[in-house]
């Protein structure tokens, strides 16, 4: 018989089983569904990073480092001599040295890099808030002019250029707290206290502090004096789930955070709190500059090395979302199976007739697996359209919770879809295998008897 001939009796044959093919093509449509948005999400992921990457971070940043691996999260650093002149601080992946002048001045001394904007560890004692007599507790983060962030309020900059020394950015979770709107931050101003660390106490001084003044006066001793730096508020920095780009501190110029950490800790190596790490724009390609800095004894790491870690991790959140629509199809599989075993026990004495009227044992095998082909192909038609409308109805939803403006999270890609209805065909004829082998086998003689 021909093909055309086998599909369209095939089909017949499953309409005469209208419930039982819907059953079993909706094992596969589960499936069908799981995967196609499983790819849409990680499409929708990847164009959303690359948006994100390519308008507002400069792919010619690197972040550089003093110890190798700490840029890339790596394991904890090995067993090393300790050397009195290093600063260091703990970190959750080992021990992570700390810049210092001389590794900044190094740095910009260099010509392959430009306009190294380092990052200080700064803690003000607490700030203060314009119409407000209550003080707070936060921390001190750069402006990085090489990400552009989005605001609620207010303006920035363009990329590569910073704000000026006078001027801060309020993230926008402050707000709540502070009673305002975005709006109303703007122009406010913000007082930083810093507590300027003294000249350590002797012996003989801290004894005398206590007989004296007792505990008050060995905290006075021990603190040592304030000085206030007052800024404006620019912006606001609208509050962005994905981007990573917002930030919980108050948000100043890279040259008023290296002025509050020579207040706090000093200027020189000895007493300062240390440089976490430093932004620097490549003036040729990254990868070379990333290079020669690993050379020199730094660990760096470039925006596009930050773009393949996110990318790494919607691969790994879209393989466990595959992982369950795998297992919604193993069990469509065994269905498929069942359904066909039934099929040909139902039919005996129709398989038993066509093969007495002439019809070969390959084109009864091949009418089975057809159907199997058309199970496979309507429940990956009923999976992709349902999986199509829940993308139309939930996009705008994961726009406004995530914060993606006109964003649509899930793109389902056409090729994508048809590569993946194709392959749920073929794993349908693959499960139809076993029934319509035993199908073609059957004895003509032996299947009319049992009519």
């Amino acid at each position: 018989m021909k093909r055309f001939d086998l599909l369209r009796r095939a089909y017949r044959s499953l309409s005469q089983a209208k419930i039982r093919t819907l059953l079993t093509s909706l094992a596969i449509g589960v499936g069908a569904f799981t995967l196609a948005l499983s790819l849409a999400a990680g499409e929708g992921a990847r164009l959303y990073t690359e948006k994100l990457f390519k308008n507002n971070i400069d792919p010619n940043a690197v972040m550089i480092m003093k110890n190798k691996g700490a840029a890339q999260g790596g394991a904890s650093a090995p067993l090393e001599e300790y050397k009195e002149e290093d600063s260091s601080v703990g970190t959750n992946t080992g021990r992570m040295a700390l810049l210092s002048n001389t590794d900044i001045a190094k740095l910009r001394e260099r010509s392959d890099i430009k306009n190294i904007v380092p990052m200080y560890n700064v803690n003000p004692k607490y700030v203060s808030f314009e119409g407000s007599n209550k003080k707070y507790t936060t921390g001190l983060t750069y402006y990085n002019n090489t990400i552009k962030t989005t605001t609620s309020a207010g303006s920035l900059p363009e990329l590569g250029q910073n704000i000026a020394d006078n001027e801060a950015i309020l993230p926008e979770d402050f707000l709540a707290t502070l009673g305002w709107n975005p709006e109303q931050a703007i122009g406010k101003k913000i007082t930083i206290t810093l507590n300027k660390e003294g000249a350590r106490p002797s012996s003989e001084e801290i004894t005398k502090a206590m007989l004296t003044g007792g505990e008050a006066a060995l905290k006075k001793l021990m603190g040592g004096s304030t000085q206030d730096i007052t800024v404006t508020v620019r912006a606001v920095s609208k509050k962005n789930k994905l981007s990573g780009v917002s930030v919980n501190n108050v948000v100043v110029s890279p040259g008023l955070l290296e002025k509050a950490n020579a207040i706090v800790h000093g200027s020189g190596d000895a007493n300062r709190g240390g440089v976490v790490y430093a932004i620097a724009i490549a003036t040729g390609s990254p990868e070379e500059a990333k290079k020669s800095l690993e050379k020199a004894g730094f660990s760096v790491s470039t925006a596009k090395e930050q773009q393949s870690m996110i990318f790494q991790f919607v691969n790994i959140l879209q393989m466990v979302v595959g992982g369950f629509a795998a297992l919604a199809l193993i069990a469509s599989v065994f269905g498929i199976i069942n359904t066909q075993y039934i099929s040909v026990l139902e039919r005996t004495g129709q398989i038993g007739l066509m093969k007495a009227l002439g019809m070969r044992r390959r084109d009864v095998a091949r009418l089975f697996r057809y159907e199997a082909a058309w199970i496979g192909f309507l429940g990956s038609v009923i999976g992709v359209g349902v999986a199509l409308l829940a993308g139309w109805a939930l996009n705008p939803v994961i726009a406004k919770a995530l914060d993606l403006d006109d964003h649509q999270l899930l793109q389902f890609v056409p090729w994508q879809i048809a590569v993946m209805v194709a392959a749920l065909v073929v794993i349908a004829v693959v499960a139809g295998f076993f029934p319509s082998r035993k199908a073609s086998k059957l004895d003509p003689i032996e299947a009319l008897r049992t009519e």
